[in-house]
């Protein structure tokens, strides 16, 4: 059995702690976790490792954000991976902060890099979980929240979400779709309640 984690983001030093960089710090916790290291590969930085019989490729493409798609094919066909064995992370700004969703399929919801993804792969049937951003700016202003980094308030929850949303794309590929589901979608981040 083998799987595809797809973390998507920017590779620039520019983009690190982004809003819109949250899949690459995703698959880099899981990688930190298996103790293994990023590689450089064709249109992505690669790691895989085996994990209770599945073998799992992580990813996160050198594309930019909006040319995801031709790295997310190359790898399912690289490694010969099934439709229903990928599994891509990114953040929406049409999930409210806090929340993470994981779905078998849907339309990219105005993102560019899902939007290149269905368009290289010829389909919306392909896993994603996406990490809620929300959509606090004002009209005219979501390049610039998308691509700002987090405020003081979210960096105090935000670890939650990033680890959860870690042990949510594992529980994809050793328990399934529908039993992630039932188990992630539920979630959601509360800040501390003592703030200094």
């Amino acid at each position: 059995m083998k799987y595809l984690i797809a973390g998507l983001g920017n590779m620039d030093s520019d983009y690190m702690n982004t809003r819109h960089n949250v899949g690459f710090e995703v698959v880099d916790i899981i990688a930190k976790r298996h103790k293994i290291e990023w590689e450089s590969g064709r249109h992505a930085h690669f790691c895989e490792f085996k994990n209770k019989g599945r073998q799992i490729i992580l990813i996160k493409p050198t594309t930019y954000m909006n040319l995801s798609g031709k790295a997310v094919r190359y790898w399912t066909l690289e490694k010969q991976i099934q439709l229903e064995n990928i599994l891509v992370v990114l953040d929406d700004l049409n999930l409210e902060f806090g929340k993470i969703r994981i779905k078998g399929e849907g339309t990219d919801g105005g993102h560019n890099g899902l939007k290149d993804i269905t368009a290289q792969m010829g389909t919306t049937r392909y896993p994603r979980l996406r990490i809620g951003i929300g959509n606090n700016f004002q009209k005219g202003n979501q390049i610039n929240f998308v691509l700002g980094h987090w405020s003081e308030a979210e960096r105090l929850v935000l670890g939650g979400i990033l680890e959860k949303s870690a042990d949510a794309c594992m529980s994809f590929c050793m328990a399934g779709l529908p039993n992630t589901m039932n188990q992630y979608n539920a979630f959601k981040a509360t800040p501390p309640t003592n703030q200094q």
